[in-house]
């Protein structure tokens, strides 16, 4: 028998090796999809104040700490901190130490070499806020731990108008050596550590390479040590992500309480699971409620999160899932969230700004003319409860037996303190004038989702019941947001979410050294400046809650904002999701959740 050449035998085997491996099937990557209601902005952590921006680097960076997924009350646990922080017993020097093998994901910044994250990271990350060329639009956060130099350095910058010098010691935020950070402030700060220590969407750590390298276009480069990557943008239309290749081995860890079962059975369900547990995500922006319900209902969603209040009576009615959709094996989760939605004045403006008793009159006057309990009932289907205060729930500061003019309805006094203070109509047209006699006009910046809509019909109808002429000015949020911080604008609409448990971060609004960044309304007051630094240097009990009661108190007085509602938000996972437990402070949640595809829908995953 003739014996086959050896490099036919090794053909044979390669064939028939083929042969074999393709009748194994591939394991389906797993594609978790969701909608945003509203576009994103961009992807660099200082320069994004949006919370749909700020949803995304939240997965893409990472900061020292983080929180407990599933511990309620909240737990902070390390991240990149390699054990708990050292401080100092006065609260003015923090040391924390990182953990090693931690890397970037891959970037042509690096030269084709692994990049390992450092302290020195850390310290380029918080001097990019310092930089007023960063235009960083939580740097107020930063600013208002007192580190030792940075402030000065910040000044010096802005004064000389010269170059950031990243290369500057700054002997308050060092870099002790590659893996030890050490932060010193000039009076105690024993918040330190949650302020600006947490939070993957803003303070996650940055490589210098890569900012220089993408310069301007910064904002469309994300690169983090986060456990996604960015792989395609469409903007305003699609963003694509996948697993971060480099991703450190991190498997799903949690306590929480005994006594809390939905989270007990999360932790017996993925305990030891590496994570992330999925291998891409889709986001499509579909900003009209009923095509981005539709999406859900037609399992090209694998999740809603927050129904869209035209929708949630159909959802979730009385707070508990349909039955059609509970038969169809969906879940249901129901969040008082720790936000409030506010409408800005803007203080600059000649109309509706200023600190006089007749330009305070008029805000209070159209404050008065609102049904903020007919927004609810009618434009949010009830899900939501009366804001009185910018303050929010589950923060410190936050008082349920606290009421104020906030959530007031009198039409019959708001025409009164017109009247009084020579908003009248003299001309007989049916509309009130300034008091100079010049048209009373207010132009209202909103965006063209059916809940503004229905939003704007109730505030146009509320004004004309006591003669004040409204116009709409609709944009896309992005292009409202850039008006509203450069001051171009005269009423705006806007949420606003705690990222932390200390309530002083929703008196940010009205601090005057953030107007343009966290203080949209640019109000300037002295009195409320003063109480907002006592927070600052005040620890936690008493007598910063009575400061907390003067500071809400001086906000209602003066009315920068009118404050409506504290949502309470619905969630709904189709049944081949599982894992979501909606964050309290924080943004990141793929790395937790997971996706059966031999239940999921073709149309799902593409």
């Amino acid at each position: 028998m003739k014996r086959l050449p050896l490099i036919a035998l090794a053909l044979c085997l390669a064939l028939s090796l083929g042969a074999a491996q393709a009748d194994v099937p591939k394991t389906p990557l797993k594609t978790f999809r969701y909608a945003y209601r509203i576009a994103e902005t961009g992807f660099d952590p200082p320069q994004v104040s949006d919370l749909y921006s700020r949803g995304i680097t939240a997965h893409l960076f990472e900061a020292l700490f983080t929180y407990d997924h599933l511990a309620r009350p909240i737990k902070l646990v390390p991240l990149i901190a390699d054990g708990e922080p050292e401080i100092s017993p006065d609260f003015r020097s923090f040391t924390v130490r990182i953990k090693r093998g931690i890397y970037f994901a891959e970037d042509p910044a690096f030269n084709g070499l692994r990049r390992e994250l450092t302290a020195a990271d850390f310290v380029y990350a918080y001097k990019r806020y310092a930089d007023p060329a960063t235009r960083a639009q939580g740097w107020s956060d930063v600013a208002d731990q007192g580190i030792v130099g940075l402030n000065e350095l910040r000044q010096r910058v802005m004064e000389r108008k010269q170059p950031f010098p990243y290369d500057e010691l700054v002997p308050g935020l060092q870099a002790l050596d590659r893996y030890t950070l050490r932060v010193q402030t000039k009076a105690p700060r024993p918040r330190l550590v949650e302020a600006i220590f947490v939070g993957n969407d803003a303070f996650g750590a940055v490589a210098r390479e890569v900012v220089e390298r993408y310069g301007d276009r910064i904002m469309e480069h994300p690169v983090g040590t986060g456990p996604f990557v960015l792989k395609e943008w469409r903007r305003s239309s699609q963003m694509v992500f996948e697993r971060n290749p480099n991703y450190r081995e991190r498997v799903y860890e949690a306590e929480p309480a005994p006594g809390d079962a939905a989270g007990q059975a999360l932790l017996a369900k993925f305990k030891g699971r590496r994570l992330p547990m999925v291998d891409r995500v889709i986001i499509d922006v579909i900003v009209e409620e009923q095509p981005r319900w539709l999406a859900f209902l037609n399992s090209q969603h694998d999740f809603m999160e927050r129904v869209p209040e035209s929708f949630v009576t159909q959802a979730a009615p009385g707070r508990k899932l349909a039955p059609n959709l509970a038969k169809r094996g969906m879940r249901a989760e129901f969040t008082v969230a720790t936000d409030a939605t506010l409408t800005t004045f803007n203080m600059d403006d000649p109309v509706v700004g200023g600190l006089t008793p007749d330009k305070v009159a008029l805000r209070r006057a159209m404050s008065l003319s609102y049904d903020v309990r007919k927004e609810i009932r009618l434009a949010r289907r009830g899900t939501a409860i009366p804001a009185q205060s910018n303050v929010v729930p589950g923060t410190t500061g936050y008082d349920p037996d606290f009421k104020s003019l906030m959530s007031e309805y009198d039409p019959a006094k708001a025409k009164a303190l017109l009247d009084l203070y020579g908003y009248v109509d003299r001309d007989g047209d049916g509309w009130r004038e300034l008091p100079d006699g010049s048209p009373l006009v207010i132009v209202r910046n909103a965006e063209p989702d059916a809940l503004s809509r229905s939003i704007n019909e109730l505030w146009d109808k509320s004004l004309k019941a006591i003669g004040i002429r409204l116009k709409l000015k609709i944009q896309p949020w992005p292009d409202n947001l850039k008006n509203v911080q450069a001051g171009n604008f005269q009423v705006w609409p806007v949420g606003s979410l705690a990222s932390a448990r200390d309530g002083q971060g929703s008196l940010q609004r009205l601090f005057s050294e953030l107007v343009g960044t966290a203080n949209l309304s640019r109000i300037r007051l002295p009195e409320f400046d003063a109480l907002y630094e006592k927070l600052t240097n005040l620890p936690d009990g008493p007598e910063r809650n009575a400061v907390f009661l003067e500071a809400k108190r001086l906000a209602v007085a003066y009315m920068p904002y009118k404050v409506h509602v504290h949502r309470i938000l619905t969630d709904i996972e189709q049944p081949w999701m599982s894992g979501y437990r909606r964050p309290v402070f924080w943004l990141d949640f793929w790395q937790f959740i997971d996706i059966d595809t031999s239940r999921q829908p073709a149309s799902a995953a593409p």
